[in-house]
């Protein structure tokens, strides 16, 4: 079978799109040789920023032929009584492109049908890929997409040149006016020349004579092998990154790794600031000892070959000294001011329009870390109070206006020099975690009341002004935010009340908010709850138990952990699925009537009077065990109380005439309900039976 080969030419394409592009064509070519008949080996991608490539091996070159098969009416409809077509049968078979003697006479679970049967023949694959790869081109879901010249349509950047070849001929069709062919172009600057493409083989060939290295998995090691090398050479270690990795990765062709160095000196800047110089801003891997410390060399990947000058060396440590010494100044200018003397100058910061100044937010969030603190960590709240204070101070420092990545982190080091409690340092340059998916939450207790304060204000104040979230916009990042504080909480181990906070955050943006508490709290809720089912379903707890439990409260976010674990090992017993259903029974069947005291005296059948004491055998064990969070014992114990409601719903008519009667069973149901409806919502389990 025939090669298939297509590489898209273009100006560098962002290195953060690549990933996006190359895994998008793999998937959409497996899906076009599959939907269209097309036998052929697995496609491959390859790319670098200057190119998008796919390579099959072996591809059918024509469709399978198939025999498609319709059933049509019902043979009482589609013949009459002398055999003959009627306008059913006619109609379909019209409709299939057939004679009516073609129709055939096929058995179903519905009786005789009448079924076409139509043989398709394939067409030639080149035909096909001639119309589906202007698409494909077309389709490819760059997140910013341009227009250049006159074309009509938009691409991550200018396509220059496309080849496709099947097998060794090029097919015929274009993108733009560009037409494909079989030429290709080499490194833009170490051969910089048009080469001819006659197969795959040839291609790989090629790219290695033209300074390409096309397969992105080659190239990262060949990256990660020539800086190891490097590093060990000054006996030092890289500090890798697997997000710089991959976009250096996707900035060259041919990778060259070049080790430069820095002054001594600047290894007195803080550790997290060199580190962000290195890989932030200039796409640097620093190095380290085996102790951890950093060394004063760095290495960086070039897309062109060094000259025998060193140029590309000395233009890269001319940079990074320039970088650091402007660091170095503003580190020396901003310490020559205590930390708390930066906090005034957040009156003139907005944090958002209409909720008002920084300095506003950190008084908010002053009195939120007190009034958590002295739930969680009292003896701590002096400090806590004092971090809270000069969180946010390092905003409106020169070293964060300059480097926005390290607020927190420059606030801990600048409340140190300032002479400022360890604990309170450690909480500032902490209370931003965890600022993105896969980071850590605070270490300390303080850091994380400080932490849930500032979120926690962010997501009620931007809530409170109607700045919700939607699909995919989230401005102020408030599914973070409320990430970030479950995890905190979870991790601290924490019982703390969700509604004294949101209450508590609510009174104290009172003069901003537009919405009422009600509603602030509804939405909060939701919040909560959505991100929290994200997590515990990617832990692999039922989504029904899941659901069940957050659709209860979510006051206690502790709590909710430990119910869904009891629920979900109650899911496991064979008997589950009609316990559900008998609860399931009692929660439907209540109304307006239920609410109110159960009155023994009007008992009239046995099986009210035993399903009462069963009740009152069971209910003070149980919420003995609800007390002291013993989730999984509580639903033991309650669980003996089916047998007993069963037997009243087979023999007691609840929903009796009589006034009294029926309020009187209504509410006895309602009390029970009471033992586990402060657990789950056990109508938001799917049953599998009926």
């Amino acid at each position: 079978m025939p090669e298939l080969f297509l590489e898209i030419g273009a100006e560098e394409i962002p290195s953060r799109f690549m990933s996006l592009a190359l895994d998008h064509l793999k998937e959409e070519m497996s899906s076009f040789l599959k939907n269209n008949r097309i036998q052929a080996s697995e496609p491959r991608v390859a790319g670098s920023p200057r190119r998008l490539v796919i390579l099959l091996n072996e591809v059918s070159s024509q469709q399978d032929d198939i025999v498609e098969t319709h059933f049509g009416p019902n043979v009482k409809l589609a013949y009459d009584e002398g055999g003959n077509p009627t306008k059913s049968a006619l109609g379909f078979a019209r409709g299939k492109g057939i004679d009516p003697s073609q129709l055939t006479i096929e058995k179903t679970s519905k009786g005789e049908v009448v079924c076409a049967r139509i043989e398709k023949t394939g067409q030639p694959t080149e035909n096909i890929l001639n119309n589906f790869f202007p698409n494909l081109i077309r389709n490819i879901p760059f997140p910013k997409k341009m227009r250049w010249g006159s074309r009509d349509t938009s691409f991550v950047r200018p396509i220059h040149w496309i080849v496709a070849l099947f097998g060794s001929k090029s097919l015929d069709f274009s993108y733009e006016e560009i037409p494909c062919s079989d030429t290709s172009r080499g490194h833009r600057f170490m051969s910089p020349i048009f080469f001819k493409v006659s197969g795959i083989g040839d291609y790989l060939k090629s790219c290695e004579e033209h300074f390409i290295m096309i397969d992105p998995v080659v190239r990262k090691k060949s990256i990660l092998d020539q800086v190891s090398s490097l590093a060990g050479e000054v006996n030092g270690i890289v500090v890798l990154d697997q997000e710089l990795l991959e976009e250096v990765n996707y900035l060259v062709e041919y990778p060259f790794a070049v080790r430069g160095g820095f002054e001594k000196k600047f290894l007195e800047l803080p550790r997290e600031l060199l580190i962000t110089t290195m890989k932030q801003h200039q796409k640097y891997f620093p190095l380290e000892n085996k102790n951890g410390g950093l060394l004063p060399y760095f290495i960086t990947i070039s897309n062109v070959k060094p000259g025998p000058g060193n140029e590309i060396l000395h233009g890269n440590e001319r940079v990074l000294r320039a970088r650091l010494e402007d660091a170095r100044f503003f580190f020396d200018e901003d310490r020559k001011k205590k930390l708390e003397d930066f906090v005034y100058f957040l009156k003139e910061v907005t944090f958002q329009k209409t909720l008002g100044t920084s300095y506003e937010k950190v008084n908010r969030i002053v009195a939120l870390s007190e009034f958590l603190a002295a739930a969680v960590c009292p003896e701590k709240t002096k400090q806590t109070s004092r971090a809270a204070w000069l969180c946010k101070a390092d905003l409106v420092t020169q070293m964060v206006y300059e480097f926005p990545e390290l607020q927190g982190v420059m606030g801990g080091y600048y409340a140190d020099h300032s002479g400022e409690d360890s604990e309170v340092s450690l909480a500032i340059k902490e209370h931003y975690r965890p600022a993105f998916s896969g980071d850590s939450p605070p270490s300390s207790s303080i850091g994380s009341v400080v932490s849930i304060a500032d979120k926690l204000d962010t997501i009620l104040g931007c809530i409170g002004v109607g700045l919700l979230p939607s699909g995919s916009e989230d401005p102020y990042g408030l599914r973070r935010h409320s990430l970030g504080i479950i995890q905190i909480i979870l991790n601290q181990n924490w019982q703390v009340s969700l509604d004294a906070l949101i209450q508590k955050g609510t009174n104290l943006l009172k003069d901003k908010i537009t919405l009422t508490s009600d509603e602030i709290r509804m939405h909060t809720h939701a919040l909560f709850s959505q991100r929290y089912k994200t997590i515990l379903i990617s832990e692999k707890y039922p989504y029904d138990a899941v659901d069940a439990v957050l659709s209860v409260n979510i006051d206690s976010l502790l709590d909710i952990r430990q119910k869904v674990i009891a629920l979900s090992d109650l899911k496991k017993q064979p008997y589950f699925e009609h316990l559900a259903i008998t609860f399931r029974r009692v929660v439907s069947i209540l109304n307006e009537e239920s609410d109110g005291d159960i009155q023994t005296s009007l008992f009239n059948e046995p099986s009210e009077k035993k399903l009462y004491d069963e009740y009152r055998r069971i209910k003070e064990p149980a919420e003995n065990h609800l007390r002291k969070k013993q989730f999984s014992q509580a639903l033991e114990k309650i669980v003996e109380i089916k047998k007993t409601v069963d037997e009243f719903f087979e023999h007691t008519m609840v929903m009796t005439k009589e006034d009294d009667l029926r309020k009187n069973r209504l509410r006895l149901l309602k009390h029970i309900s009471l033992l586990f409806s402060n657990i789950a919502d056990f109508s938001k389990i799917v049953l599998k039976k009926t």
